[in-house]
């Protein structure tokens, strides 16, 4: 999708992968990366999106599905490259390792909003990738890049369990 978000709500028991990022800044693009590959992989099962991470974008974007998988770039001083996973369904995000965002409404925010408002999908992981480079003009890290084949895999497994379970 090129960068651009999709803001149509998806049918009930759809399970939904968003790619975050802003290819234009570094490692902050490591979530379209990602989204991109998997749409590659992806024969269908779940949709795959690319946004540009406005939090309030993203709560329309992932409103009625019934699981997500975001992966987004962090900064929290660990090692580039660095693969964290967080079930946000079960579990309060910190906004710390978020402070790469280029938004002020950042995913760990929609995140947190829509717990408040009863309106999480029922299953929500988030991915983050740790980043080193978020200036303007500047491509992928390698060692950041690194993560991509790990990430893809783990989140195709996750997708591909979810779907065993229906």
């Amino acid at each position: 999708m090129s960068g651009k978000q999709n803001h149509r709500s998806l049918p009930r028991g759809r399970a939904l992968v968003i790619g975050i990022g802003n290819e234009y800044r570094g490692d902050d693009a490591i979530g379209l990366v990602v989204a991109r590959r998997l749409s590659e992989s992806s024969s269908g099962e779940f949709t795959v999106i690319e946004h540009d991470g406005d939090g309030a974008a993203l709560m329309e974007a992932w409103q009625g599905a019934d699981m997500v998988i975001a992966v987004d770039a962090v900064y929290s001083d660990g090692e580039p490259g660095t693969v964290y996973r967080w079930d946000a369904g079960s579990q309060t995000l910190q906004g710390e390792a978020f402070r790469g965002s280029t938004h002020a409404f950042s995913l760990a925010e929609a995140v947190e909003l829509s717990r408040t408002l009863h309106q999480l999908p029922p299953s929500f992981v988030i991915y983050g990738i740790e980043g080193c480079n978020f200036q303007a003009g500047a491509g992928v890290s390698a060692e950041v890049v690194t993560a991509v084949p790990d990430v893809v895999d783990r989140i195709l497994l996750e997708m591909r369990g979810l779907a065993h379970r229906r």
